[in-house]
């Protein structure tokens, strides 16, 4: 009882085993048996999988074992048979599937791709290797640099040195990086984004809506890289903060217009430079331009009245100078005339006065009515004026043309 349940112990945990080296094998047993364990031979033929050598003529033939034989059976019983290795159970699939050489083999999900072979019957494979490690080293160690460039060459992340123009060598990656920008290039903030309202305080307690673009480049490509964690960020923060500062120190009017936008543009230029050399950025400042200066929204309406009124005060006190330096240039005219006058004065007194008598009674009974008055019989008012102006006034009777 003890033999017969140790039996069929062995042959659950052969069953178990041969399962597995099947699942393996792709479902052909090392043994000679097929799938459900009979007695079918693989192509080459079980006798030259296994080792097994054919019974001689004169011996009567054994009895055929039932499912596949155990190699671990006891001296008594069937002798076992020898277990073929991982190669002879590799070249049986490889005979079925029609490859061979070192380049096929089957898998459990069909062949594995065959690798092309050079005349020689040697493969491809080192050479395409070797070509591909050729490909890397000459892309991963040559790098050229532009004529407006310059690249940060760092060693397993570390700086190693700054390459400039031209073709330089490194150790290929992943020991050695290198990070190309254009330091020559004029790069562009324009602050604030889109179309939001940035709001600064001038010096005389007046809100004013700014927009403004800085130009800059790269100064040191070394500091721009490793000393900032964010350089457009500190630069657009940096622009802001000079601009208030300069707008701060400017009124309303300046700050709109004329000579005062031209000083707030140098003065946040000149901050911006002194507080970026501070940080050791690596940054130059090339300029800064003022694209809009506008009162808030919200006061528009207000403010455009109010530019009204002082254009028209402008215009009025314009006229006002205009109207006095004519009456000044014709007063310094009357006094060179008098200072003429005056020196002829001195010369001949009496010529002179009498002169002067006859311009200036000229000058005043032109401008006035004449009356002429004679003694002896005649009337003494004759208003010869107002008969002239109503003769003009009244038109021609139709009488009067007829005599004519």
């Amino acid at each position: 009882m003890r033999i017969a349940s140790y039996n069929r112990a062995m042959k659950i945990i052969s069953d178990k085993i041969t399962g597995t080296i099947l699942a393996m094998a792709g479902g052909r047993s090392p043994w000679g048996g097929s799938k459900g364990g009979g007695d079918d031979k693989g192509p080459e033929g079980a006798e030259e999988a296994t080792g097994d050598k054919p019974a001689p003529e004169g011996d009567a033939p054994a009895e055929a074992p039932k499912g596949p034989r155990n190699p671990w059976g006891s001296a008594g019983e069937t002798p076992p048979r020898r277990s073929a290795n991982i190669e002879d159970i590799f070249r049986a699939r490889n005979a079925k599937s029609g490859g061979g050489g070192s380049g096929g083999g089957g898998g459990a999900g069909g062949n594995f791709p065959r690798m092309p072979e050079r005349g020689d019957g040697k493969s491809w494979l080192p050479v395409m290797l070797g070509g591909a490690a050729l490909v890397w080293l000459f892309f991963g160690t040559t790098h050229m640099i532009g004529p407006k460039e310059e690249g940060i060459v760092s060693t397993f992340g570390k700086y190693s040195r700054t390459i400039t123009p031209g073709v330089s060598l490194t150790l290929p990656w992943p020991i050695q990086q290198v990070d190309v920008e254009e330091v020559t290039k004029t790069q562009r903030e324009t602050i604030p984004d889109g179309d939001s309202e940035k709001l600064m305080l001038t010096s005389d307690q007046n809100l004013i809506d700014l927009s403004y673009q800085v130009r800059w480049n790269i100064k040191n490509l070394k500091l721009y890289k490793y000393q900032l964690d964010d350089p457009r960020g500190t630069i657009r923060e940096v622009a802001e903060a000079a601009m208030r500062a300069s707008v701060a120190e400017i009124p309303l009017n300046g700050v709109m217009g004329g000579t005062g936008r031209a000083r707030i543009e140098d003065a946040v230029s000149r901050r911006m430079q002194s507080i970026l050399d501070a940080y050791r950025s690596g940054v130059l400042v090339q300029g800064v331009e003022i694209k809009k200066a506008d009162p808030p929204e919200k006061v528009k309406p207000a403010f455009q009245q109010v530019t009204a009124a002082q254009q028209d005060a402008q215009r009025d006190l314009s006229n006002a100078q205009a109207w006095a330096q004519q009456l000044t240039a014709r007063a310094q005219g009357d006094a060179a005339a008098f200072d003429k006058v005056y020196e002829q004065y001195k010369l001949a007194p009496a010529v002179t006065r009498r002169r002067m008598y006859y311009e200036t009674m000229e000058r005043v009974l032109s401008a006035n009515d004449k009356v002429i008055v004679e003694s002896g019989g005649v009337t003494s008012y004759l208003p010869l004026p107002e008969v002239r102006r109503k003769q003009a006034q009244t038109p021609p009777t139709s009488s009067t043309q007829g005599a004519q």
